[in-house]
């Protein structure tokens, strides 16, 4: 659990590190970008599976979520 709220707290931190939107918070990123990538392949690794979780909660409208935590943490 502890391992799921940390993701979760590190999600609403991460900023893009490369591309186009280099700097940008993930859950902020524009939602064609993140589907491009899902078409594409998401990136290995950690960044990866963040971009995969950004995909699967634009998909249901859930980003706020991810904006609370980062307002608390």
């Amino acid at each position: 659990m502890l391992n799921d709220q940390q993701f979760l707290i590190d999600l609403a931190r991460m900023k893009m590190p490369f591309g186009k939107f280099k700097g940008r918070f993930l859950i902020d990123l524009p939602e064609h970008y993140i589907v491009w990538y899902r078409n594409k392949g998401f990136p290995g690794g950690k960044l990866g599976k963040q971009m995969e979780l950004v995909y699967e909660l634009q998909l249901n409208g859930l980003e706020y979520i991810i904006r609370e935590i980062r307002k608390r943490f």
